[in-house]
């Protein structure tokens, strides 16, 4: 099951799960058992195994991630720019996602909550009291998770802010051991994380099935009327990361770079065409560093920091989504995130964003945390898992951009000049 033709299986069995759900009666039989339990374990196999994956593939990508990066052991300037940078940018792309939610709001149809048409199976009164309370007591509660007495017990309960927390701190210190020892460590980590990814690779081979299992459920209990909704999101979310992705970063690499837009997203081309056929930043990473040299101008020093790092940390449309989906599934469910719990959203995309890895679906895993933070069932998540692949594929193209963007624009802040019009650099 090759995994560029992941996406072309997932809509195969989106297809199948319309028409076998259309098909199937409520008291209805498959090979002797209940249709819809059969369609229940196969869809509730598939979210557990990604909940499966959450501590230790995050934990491992940060700490590999940073580890790798021996050049955090001086951080300086550069080091500042870099990551105030990322900061920035994938703020921008949660708030653009949080105001696109809130405008559209795609989880509400004809007035009321999409949670029946959805099929979703939990209560709302019953979410709702799972949700509510979670005010300014709970922002303050995130700040001291940041920092768990116990790190294995967080990891235990879920409380991954504080593996967050923990992963950073060790990736970075990983840096500043002598030579030896931290080859040992680099090597571990990197190995855990190679691991980890496989992993990842081989649930999400399983995908279609689990995506069957799930929307039959739905079609079947709910009819074709499920769609409405998610059309509304994935045409949303599109929105949102198209303005994120040809406005919010082409101004900011006008205004604070001082390049042309334009020109960039020429020398750009090849790598944005890979990230959104293969969804993956990772893949992509050797793509992109080659284009930022070679086609942008940038020196090797800068985008041999910049670039890495941003593959590990820096994931505008991941956050963006995340926001979204989170944000959707509370609207279907009829829950009403106030101010600072839509905050407590973008926090929470901000830095489970850190930890996803560059690689098809893997923001699934961080999604399921959010929904866990706040109450939300985390079978919801099988909602969005039909439209899940070509907005992966977007988010992807966003997040990769962004790289190439801060690339440009910490160059040109170090006195380098790529893409400028006085040195006379054209795309190749």
């Amino acid at each position: 099951m090759p995994p560029n033709k992941l996406h072309w299986q997932v809509l195969i069995a989106l297809g199948l799960a319309a028409g076998a759900g259309l098909a199937t009666r409520e008291d209805g039989s498959l090979l002797g058992l209940p249709a819809l339990a059969v369609y229940d374990f196969l869809g509730s196999l598939f979210l557990n195994a990604l909940k499966m994956l959450i501590v230790p593939l995050i934990v491992a990508s940060i700490i590999a991630g940073l580890a790798n990066n021996r050049g955090m052991s001086g951080l300086g300037r550069l080091g500042g720019k870099t990551v105030a940078w990322y900061l920035t940018t994938t703020t921008l792309a949660v708030l653009v996602g949080l105001l696109a939610l809130n405008l559209v709001q795609p989880g509400v149809v004809d007035g009321q909550p999409a949670k029946d048409r959805l099929g979703l199976a939990a209560e709302t009164g019953a979410v709702m009291e799972k949700v509510a309370g979670r005010d300014s007591g709970d922002l303050i509660e995130i700040v001291l998770r940041m920092v768990p007495p116990n790190i294995v017990s967080a990891a235990a309960e879920g409380q991954m802010l504080g593996l967050i927390t923990f992963s950073l701190l060790f990736g970075y210190f990983i840096t500043r051991l002598p030579d030896e020892l931290g080859q040992h460590q680099r090597s571990f980590w990197e190995g855990f994380a190679q691991v980890m990814l496989k992993i990842t690779e081989l649930v999400m081979r399983f995908a279609p099935i689990g995506v069957f299992g799930l929307v039959a459920k739905v079609v079947a209990t709910s009819g074709l009327e499920a769609f409405r909704p998610l059309a509304g999101f994935f045409f949303t979310v599109l929105a949102a990361l198209a303005i994120h992705m040809f406005v919010v970063l082409p101004l900011l690499l006008k205004l604070v770079g001082r390049v042309s837009p334009v020109r960039h997203f020429q020398a750009m081309s090849p790598a944005l065409l890979t990230a959104f056929s293969t969804a993956s930043s990772s893949a992509t990473l050797p793509l992109t560093m080659d284009c930022v040299e070679k086609r942008a101008g940038v020196s090797e020093r800068t985008s041999s920091f910049v670039l890495p790092l941003g593959a590990t940390v820096n994931m505008d449309g991941t956050a963006l989504y995340e926001c979204a989906a989170v944000l959707f599934i509370a609207q279907a469910y009829g829950v009403e995130l106030g101010f600072v719990q839509q905050l407590t959203v973008v926090v929470l995309a901000l830095l489970t964003s850190i930890g996803v890895a560059g690689i098809p679906a893997a923001s699934l895993v961080a999604i399921t945390l959010i929904l866990t933070h706040f109450g939300l069932p985390a079978e919801a998540i099988g909602l969005i898992l039909a439209t899940d692949r070509v907005l992966d594929m977007c988010r992807t193209s966003v997040n990769v951009f962004s790289d190439a963007c801060g690339a440009v624009v910490i160059a040109r802040s170090e006195g380098e000049r790529p893409l400028t019009e006085e040195d006379g650099r054209k795309p190749q």
